[in-house]
């Protein structure tokens, strides 16, 4: 079982910046329906997500589900957390690393930040090699380096569910670093993926602009979102 423990944008802000004051770090996931899919049938991913501590409800069928439980989310998809993330560590003085997928996507995400967020101060951009085991001894020099860095946020933009292992696994060997895991939210800064406009995003119609975008790889896994639907909504109700 998977709660969302973070219920608002102030509650997640006000915990992250108590984090920064005290140096402890933390481990943030956005938990979306894809998430809902792989947890009951990957062990690993799931004890992953028991170990973060802070989540949110990212997708528009996670506040319909906690809806028809009786309760009440606010939409916090990670793409839409890294600037106001980033304004909040560059006010409290915190360094920044970004973790991703490539070297180009980073610099590009590093540009885009540096331009909206002139007072950031981003001191680390990695890149994992081609195969990258997140709980392997390259998480374990990144962790290194991290420590070395002085950072005191990492985004981490490798997708679920290696992000979220990633995350579980450098908590306690970086422990003054809060860990985000944004998905494609770098992608989207440095324009390597083009997001959904806003109409569609506010419609809750992002999911078929990503099917549209790259349909080899989305449509099956919508596809397995939609199937499951059905029984959390029985979940859901079930428990009013």
């Amino acid at each position: 079982m998977v709660e969302v423990n973070i219920p608002t944008r102030a509650a997640l802000f006000h915990a992250v910046g108590e984090c920064f004051s005290r140096g402890t770090g933390f481990a943030l996931a956005t938990l979306n329906l894809d998430h809902l899919t792989k947890l009951p049938v990957d062990t690993a991913f799931a004890n992953a997500y028991r170990a973060q501590d802070m989540v949110v409800a990212d997708g528009r069928p996670i506040i319909w589900l906690a809806q028809l439980a009786g309760q009440t989310l606010e939409l916090m998809p990670g793409s839409d957390l890294v600037i106001p993330l980033t304004e909040l560590a560059a006010e409290m003085g915190m360094p920044v690393a970004l973790m991703g997928s490539s070297d180009a996507a980073l610099a590009g995400a590093q540009s885009a930040l540096e331009t909206r967020v002139p007072q950031v101060n981003i001191v680390l951009s990695h890149a994992p090699a081609y195969g990258f085991d997140p709980t392997g001894s390259e998480a374990a020099e990144i962790c290194e380096i991290l420590n070395a860095s002085g950072a005191r946020l990492c985004f981490i933009a490798l997708g679920a569910p290696k992000q979220e292992l990633f995350a579980a696994f450098a908590r306690n060997r970086a422990p003054a670093v809060g860990f985000a895991s944004i998905g494609a939210g770098l992608d989207f800064l440095s324009g390597h993926q083009v997001r959904a406009p806003k109409i569609m995003r506010v419609l809750a119609l992002e999911w078929l602009w990503r099917a549209l975008q790259s349909p080899r790889r989305m449509v099956p896994r919508y596809a397995k979102c939609f199937a499951i639907l059905p029984r959390l909504a029985l979940d859901a109700w079930c428990q009013r």
